[in-house]
């Protein structure tokens, strides 16, 4: 996998940070011919287009709104248009709760071992030199230390490169995304956020992976080319323009051509358990608990479409389904 790949966990998980970084926005830099069939195997995903939408069952409603983790220029324009529907919902849902995302926290300072390698072959011996210094170097840009680096899991390694600098950096004095927010308001008026995973599944959801397949995962993402920055500004804008399929697309176009010759399994490994193995879990709990009442769910925008996104498993539930305006872009 590249950092294209990893990088759409701006949208697949529930990190917070704080980003206002300029870059290239990569798509339009691609040749044409190149720009158009990557729009057309995007349009050709099941809804494509639209961060806001309804799914409508009987007597029952799930407002759905697409999230990127973290905070942009737009976050508090995002948050006025959405509080009215909150005041609405019986239920609050995201990812992770705000107060799960508290013991998260807790969790993760008690327990090291499940973000860094607490004993044996840290990364400089498990990747080897020139390698380690590639890594060090990326990691010290986004504000991370050579000592601590070292110490990471190889796919926390991998996501935290998947993060532009300029993100990255921001992010360590930050932590106020829209998901946060949402549960913040959702507090403030009485109705506290509820969690759709368990979020202890996500954090060791790559353990069982070969070390080796991880540690590619680093690896192959300095073949790749492209800024980060320039990436996270791709993502960020086209984020903005609702083209969240498009997005989609494209990680999976740079990670075939630049990720060797497994990148199409690895890529399809990703999108079943960061993707869809999750949307499926979601839907499952939503259905036991969504009768007769009104939810709001909050979740990252890369969940939305495609055949087993969450709105075509709502419409396979026998749910309506129908996009909403959201002009606070």
């Amino acid at each position: 996998m590249s950092r294209f790949l990893t990088v759409l966990l701006c949208l697949l998980t529930p990190l917070a940070a704080h980003a206002r970084c300029d870059g290239t926005d990569l798509i339009a830099a691609l040749p044409a011919t190149e720009q158009q069939a990557l729009s057309d195997r995007a349009n050709a995903t099941a809804y494509p287009n639209g961060l806001l939408w309804q799914a409508v069952r009987d007597d029952t409603t799930i407002t759905l709104f697409g999230t990127y983790h973290f905070e942009h220029a737009r976050t508090s324009a995002h948050l006025a248009a959405l509080t009215p529907l909150i005041d609405q919902a019986d239920s609050v849902y995201l990812e992770v709760s705000n107060a799960d995302q508290t013991q998260l926290q807790r969790e993760l300072a008690d327990d090291p071992s499940i973000m860094f390698i607490t004993e044996g072959d840290t990364l400089p011996d498990l990747l080897g030199e020139e390698d380690w210094q590639r890594l060090s170097a990326e990691m010290q840009a986004r504000a991370i230390p050579g000592f601590m680096a070292a110490k990471f899991k190889p796919f926390w390694a991998a996501m935290m490169l998947g993060i532009g600098p300029c993100e990255a950096r921001n992010a360590a004095t930050k932590e106020n995304g829209i998901d946060k927010q949402i549960g913040d308001y959702a507090s403030s008026i009485g109705n506290d956020s509820r969690s759709l995973e368990d979020f202890r599944t996500l954090l060791t959801l790559f353990d069982s992976f070969p070390l080796e397949e991880q540690l590619d995962m680093i690896r192959l993402l300095f073949a790749s080319s492209g800024d980060a920055d320039d990436l996270a500004y791709t993502l960020r804008q086209r984020y903005l323009a609702q083209e969240v399929a498009l997005i989609w697309e494209f990680s999976r176009l740079v990670s075939l051509k630049f990720g060797g010759a497994t990148a199409e399994a690895d890529f399809a490994l990703f999108e079943e358990q960061l993707l869809i193995k999750r949307n499926r879990e979601w839907i499952d709990l939503l259905i036991r608990d969504a009768p007769g009442k009104n939810l709001f769910l909050a979740v990252g925008a890369a969940h939305l479409p495609g055949d087993y996104g969450v709105l075509r498993l709502l419409e396979e539930q026998g749910f309506t389904i129908k996009r909403l305006p959201f002009d606070a872009l």
